[in-house]
């Protein structure tokens, strides 16, 4: 591993429970690219590359927008910038995407992986990640969707790309068991 941002989002992939064969498959991948790329962040150098992303909770509910070019209801997050974690990505793509500010759980939480298409032929090996939110007034960047909101555990699960629902609950299923609002009353 070249990359030193390669080692911590290994042991956090490590760490990570997979819910079902197909997420471990993706994290074994995501593993290996690791390995395998000496810049597996960076989304110029070679197709296959790292993204992050955010499943955000707060009192108000999970957080979901409704992506700009795709027209699927997801959750924020992006590319990592050239000397960028993967965890500071995921927060700084929330607020860019989002307006809300939130912060990582003590310690962060990668929740969930998937491997996917990208755009112009990548694949994105994205790290999704359990976040709280502090501030959750809804102000999209120019240019972001401005169709997006909060949406309770139920609702979430109704509303986003089916492809999602898996990772979304796996986050809603971790926020409950950690006690964080909404979902600490909520019965998947």
């Amino acid at each position: 591993m070249s990359d030193p941002r390669s080692a911590p989002l290994a042991r956090a992939l490590a760490d990570l429970v997979p819910i079902d064969e197909a997420e471990r498959e993706d994290r074994d991948s995501t593993c290996e690219l690791l390995e395998r790329v000496e810049r597996p962040f960076d989304e110029d150098d070679q197709p296959d590359h790292v993204t992050a992303s955010v499943f955000c909770v707060s009192p108000l509910g999970a957080l979901l927008l409704c992506h700009r070019r795709l027209g699927i209801w997801v959750q924020p997050g992006g590319h990592v910038d050239p000397g960028e974690s993967p965890t500071g990505a995921a927060l700084r793509e929330l607020r860019e995407e989002t307006g809300v500010v939130a912060v990582h759980l003590d310690p962060p939480h990668l929740v969930h992986v998937n491997v996917h298409p990208g755009p112009r032929g990548h694949r994105h090996f994205d790290c999704r990640w359990l976040v709280e939110a502090r501030r959750t007034e809804l102000r999209p960047g120019t240019g972001e969707s401005q169709e997006l909101g909060w949406f309770l555990p139920d609702a979430a699960l109704e509303r986003c790309e089916p492809s999602l629902r898996t990772g979304l609950g796996k986050a809603l299923d971790a926020a409950r068991r950690l006690g964080l609002a909404p979902v600490a009353s909520w019965t998947p």
